[in-house]
């Protein structure tokens, strides 16, 4: 007989995690559309009344958002630039009934190649804090998501937060999202860049990352240790070359060919990477 079950404390979740097979359930904006015309037949245990998992803290280490944080408490957040690039996937993922329902930890654990959350989150060094019943762990992203709805996560375990390192909360950040339309749509392919740039203009860190185009959302490292050392001020895009994708593995469907996905990648890269020089430089963007 299908249980469902709905704690009042991360402990009490946990402990029932320990105990049995549960499909852990959220802000629902996945889980439902997944089941279609099924009935439901996994067990259900409901974590969208633990409060203690909702909201964004800064600490000394950096910044730590509770894993049933909203889509639309991150957009409305007042957080630095170098997160600029994870308010602005906030506000472009699903419509504002999605955004004020689903979660981040939903969107790494649904572990779609298209999950808007992943790149910003790259970029960042994001780590993923996983706990069960009897102990925790911390998992960078690309050790977390292990392909197409694949993650590490054991039985008995849950995300509890995402943690952003001190050390990458610096410089400024942009995402790029292209779709077949502005708004409520699956991505094509994405981008998000942060680059840090010392007094003088230097950039002294980069951190590319793009989804939609491989299995995993990558991380571009040859274009990253390429604009380290260039000049802020210069038009980075014209350092993004095609071979810097070479890693990507797109694929042809419905929404777009393989060609044109690596193609697009190739643009919205390119504009990523010069918005996030004009948040780190501190230019106006509408200049």
């Amino acid at each position: 007989m299908t249980r469902y079950a709905r704690p009042e404390t991360v402990e009490e979740a946990l402990h029932l995690l320990g105990d049995g097979v549960w499909r852990i359930l959220s802000g629902g904006t996945d889980f439902y559309p997944q089941l279609g015309d099924r009935p439901v037949r996994d067990n259900i245990l409901d974590i969208s009344s633990l409060a203690a998992l909702r909201g964004i803290a800064e600490t000394e280490a950096g910044f730590v958002i509770g894993a049933a944080t909203r889509w639309i408490d991150i957009a409305r957040h007042d957080l630095p630039p170098a997160l600029g690039a994870l308010r602005q996937a906030a506000r472009e993922i699903g419509s504002i009934q999605v955004q004020n329902a689903g979660t981040i930890a939903g969107n790494l654990c649904n572990a779609s190649p298209a999950a808007d959350g992943v790149p910003p989150l790259m970029v960042l060094d994001a780590a993923v804090e996983v706990r069960s019943r009897e102990a925790s762990r911390r998992l960078c992203l690309s050790d977390f998501i292990l392909g197409n709805r694949r993650t590490a996560l054991r039985p008995g375990e849950m995300v509890t937060a995402i943690v952003v390192p001190r050390r990458a909360a610096s410089g400024g950040s942009a995402f790029v999202k292209l779709g077949s339309r502005r708004y409520l749509v699956i991505s094509i392919a994405m981008a998000a860049a942060r680059l840090v740039a010392a007094p003088d203009g230097t950039i002294t860190d980069a951190a590319v990352a793009v989804g939609a185009c491989s299995a995993v959302a990558q991380r571009l490292g040859f274009l990253e240790d390429a604009l380290v050392g260039r000049s802020i001020w210069s038009d980075l895009g014209e350092a993004v070359h095609a071979s810097d994708l070479a890693a990507l593995t797109p694929i042809d469907d419905v929404r777009g060919s393989a060609d044109y996905r690596r193609e697009a990648a190739l643009e919205i890269v390119r504009r990523a990477v010069r918005a996030a020089a004009m948040q780190s430089s501190g230019r106006d963007l509408a200049a």
